[in-house]
């Protein structure tokens, strides 16, 4: 009797099904399947862009791997949660696009949902610490002074830890990974928040420290550089030309990190505030049709970072291009 009791409590954990599902499959796509086909080729798009344009930028970092800033090493593992997330989770979602229902079952969907949080967190907190990195070596400037590469690699181990921390506590009986409303990707299970105190507890944490508190940290870092750079520009222009040229990189450095940090929660609070909004209201508060575009919104960001590199490194490379030519040009009047 003990036997068979374990056999089915393992039956059922294997056939979990979120409570807003138990009456249908939690697997057929809600949507018709002309919509899934033209979100299909549209993953399929930023899947291709994104994994061409962060490889690429992976590929030129590892070029000049010794001379990597810390700033930099920490956009290099930014392109690396991309990628990942290309490469690791977007074919799964495609297919089942493609074929009008999620086709990799309760495994593939727990691994879909595991992959897409954990770089989903990884680039969170790589753009919370790059901010923070900003933060320091723009308004306390004796910071720049001890900060070495083997301290930008003890931050990359941090920021992998806290990943997979949060990304593998619903496998503990925590929470849990379940299919999305619309039935064709899988996320985290928001709708435990209104099963369970226990559920909302969860929801709440994750809430908090993987979205609020990164982001909290984001926006104070770049609101105190923008008020520091508006009081110190003056007196840059009184410094010699390689201290001038130090803050131009740096504050080179800078905007890419904004730009980045802007473009990602851009493109991810949407999808936040739909989730939230569906584990504190009603089970069909949110109508199926609209909770797929946040989603296919945040499957994006990916694609944005090797845009932003590209962009500003072009006119940087202007600049200095101009610059040259006015050092030139009183070479020659001299």
């Amino acid at each position: 009797m003990s036997g068979m009791a374990s056999d089915h409590n393992t039956s059922s954990q294997e056939e979990y099904v979120p409570h807003y599902l138990q009456k249908e499959d939690p697997f057929a796509s809600k949507l018709s399947r002309e919509a899934d086909i033209i979100a299909g080729f549209y993953l399929t798009v930023i899947g291709i862009l994104s994994t061409l344009g962060n490889g690429y930028v992976i590929f030129m970092s590892s070029k000049r791997k010794k001379k990597l800033r810390p700033a930099e090493i920490m956009t290099v593992n930014l392109a690396v949660c991309d990628l990942g997330i290309s490469v690791v989770g977007k074919p799964f979602s495609i297919i089942s696009f493609f074929c009008h229902r999620w086709m990799f079952g309760w495994i593939g969907c727990r691994w879909y949902g595991w992959a897409g949080f954990f770089f989903g967190c990884g680039s969170l907190i790589t753009m919370t610490a790059v901010s923070l990195d900003r933060y320091l070596k723009i308004c306390h400037l004796s910071y720049g002074t001890w900060l070495k590469r083997h301290h930008a690699f003890i931050c990359l181990a941090i920021i992998w830890a806290y990943a997979t921390f949060w990304a593998t506590v619903p496998f503990a009986g925590v929470g849990n990974y379940a299919p999305e409303p619309f039935g064709t990707s899988c996320t985290l299970d928001w709708w435990l928040a209104q099963a369970s105190v226990a559920g909302q507890v969860f929801v709440l944490s994750i809430l908090f420290f993987c979205l609020l508190l990164p982001t909290a940290v984001i926006v104070f870092s770049y609101v105190k550089i923008i008020l520091k750079v508006k009081s110190s520009t003056k007196e840059v222009a009184h410094y010699d030309t390689r201290i001038q040229n130090s803050h131009i990189l740096e504050m080179k450095l800078t905007k890419v990190a904004m730009l980045i940090c802007a473009g990602f929660l851009i493109a991810w609070i949407p999808y936040a505030v739909v989730s939230v909004w569906s584990a504190f209201g009603q089970p069909d508060s949110v109508p199926i049709q609209f909770s797929v575009v946040p989603t296919l919104l945040a499957k994006s960001a990916a694609m944005y970072n090797p845009i932003i590199y590209q962009v500003i490194d072009c006119k940087f490379a202007c600049c200095r291009s101009g610059g040259l030519k006015t050092k030139n040009s009183l070479k020659k009047s001299r």
